[in-house]
């Protein structure tokens, strides 16, 4: 059955989409398409940078502004991720019809000004403002950067290049915890947030010069038939209608929910129950968490694409197969009271926690138009990261404050290892239940 969602088709290329492009010339050289995408993993990294430099420095704000384990999860969590999800709509909206690499370029310059104002903060709501600004800032990096993406590289491949391009999150982790822990221990963690946030305005600059916007559709050698743009109601009516997509959007959110809402605590877990310094969880934190996340995230899209290739299901069953997983991982570094057996085991649920999210993209873009997959990456996102980056990192500090006053020995410990193992058991149920649901809904897609 046709949905009445699907866009009519017309002959002739916008001039949003040939702005900056030459089809079939820039984008058929193949070191030019690895090109651009390298370049927009960089990016996709500075916006971790930015993101988790709080992580890493939050034990030190939280003794010079006198915060609480709430307010931490407020402004690491809840706070952004507001913001985050509630610009993301538009923008994906305005990239869907316009030049998505000046947007990409804007979004970078924004969040990376308003990383370096964080470091002026002399209080709580200075410090939530500014987060504020962080967040609209990076609304506009990855919804953009998927759609792109998916115009570049063909549908075989595009599962392993959105994974390549989401091992930017642990590369921005690797040098957030790195830099940010080492600079703080240094000079004060304000200095932190202005090294890291001014690069990003010069990187913005060689986006902006060296990147062609692409022309929709390419990969799928559609350049020739655009689409028109849906309307916003029509697309999420689309998405709502796949009982996949559902059940995609409530497991990634889990799936989210386990990195921020667990792996944003990592580090203070380790600074309030070890003799450890900032600059030596900042290292094993950024080692375990960059080059784990990075591997993971490789081998997710990679398995996907191999496996998917003879049934679509195995884009779903691999990440329910990986996240299942978890569960002994968190129970052992979270009861073994080792240092040295909880920090090397965060390479392992880092590197399973991000098996995900090249997959569940690839395959909610397979349920769309061309015109809708920006949009369709914003309205994930927007699910995704209000529960998971929302309310995953406040969830664990309100009940870590809990446990604390109904004294608990191991308050925040308590909290990650309760919401670890419910999240990623319930997280595989969904995704188990996307994969039944996934053949007939892209089949209700063809006329």
């Amino acid at each position: 059955m046709k949905s009445d969602a699907t866009p009519k088709a017309e002959l002739t290329p916008t001039r949003h989409d040939m702005e900056g492009s030459a089809p079939g010339t820039a984008y058929q050289s193949k070191k030019y398409r690895i090109y651009v995408l390298f370049v927009l993993t960089i990016i996709y990294a500075f916006n971790f940078i930015d993101r988790q430099l709080l992580v890493i420095l939050q034990e030190p704000i939280k003794a010079e502004l006198n915060l609480t384990d709430t307010q931490l999860g407020l402004l690491t969590g809840f706070a952004f991720a507001l913001f985050y999800v509630i610009c993301g709509i538009p923008i994906a909206r305005w990239a869907d019809r316009g030049v998505r690499r000046n947007i990409i370029s804007w979004a970078l310059t924004v969040w990376s000004l308003m990383t370096a104002v964080c470091g002026l903060a002399t209080n709580f709501t200075y410090l939530l403002i500014a987060r504020v600004g962080v967040g609209v800032g990076e609304a506009g990096g990855s919804p953009p950067a998927h759609s792109m993406l998916s115009d570049i590289f063909k549908p075989k491949n595009r599962a392993l290049a959105l994974s390549v391009y989401s091992i930017g999150i642990y590369i921005g982790i690797l040098f957030g915890f790195a830099l940010g822990s080492r600079i703080a221990e240094a000079f004060g963690w304000r200095l932190a947030f202005f090294v890291v946030g001014v690069p990003g305005i010069l990187l913005a600059i060689i986006f902006r010069l060296t990147v062609r916007e692409p022309v929709r559709g390419w990969s799928e050698g559609a350049e020739q038939t655009q689409l028109a743009t849906p309307p916003l109601k029509d697309v999420v009516k689309l998405l709502w209608s796949h009982v996949s997509f559902r059940h995609i959007a409530m497991a990634a959110s889990l799936q989210a929910f386990l990195i921020y809402g667990i792996g944003n605590w990592f580090p203070s877990y380790f600074l309030r129950n070890f003799d450890i310094s900032l600059g030596t969880v900042g290292t094993w934190m950024a080692l375990t968490s960059g080059f784990g996340g990075a591997f993971g995230s490789f081998f997710g899209g990679w398995m996907a694409d191999r496996f998917g290739a003879r049934d679509i299901r195995w884009y779903l069953w691999i990440p329910a197969i990986l996240t299942f997983m978890i569960v002994p991982v968190l129970i052992i570094a979270l009861t073994s009271g080792s240092a040295r057996t909880a920090l090397l085991l965060t390479a392992p649920f880092n590197f399973l926690t991000a098996a995900y999210l090249g997959s569940v993209i690839a395959v909610s873009h397979s349920l769309v138009s061309i015109r809708m997959r920006a949009l369709t990456s914003a309205i994930l996102f927007f699910i995704l990261n209000l529960i998971g980056l929302g309310l995953g990192p406040l969830i664990v500090g309100a009940l870590s404050d809990h446990f604390l006053s109904a004294g608990f020995e191991t308050p925040l410990a308590s909290a990650m290892l309760i919401c670890g193992v419910i999240g990623s058991l319930w997280a595989c149920i969904h995704y188990v239940l996307a994969a039944k649901n996934i053949r007939q809904d892209i089949a209700a897609l063809i006329p």
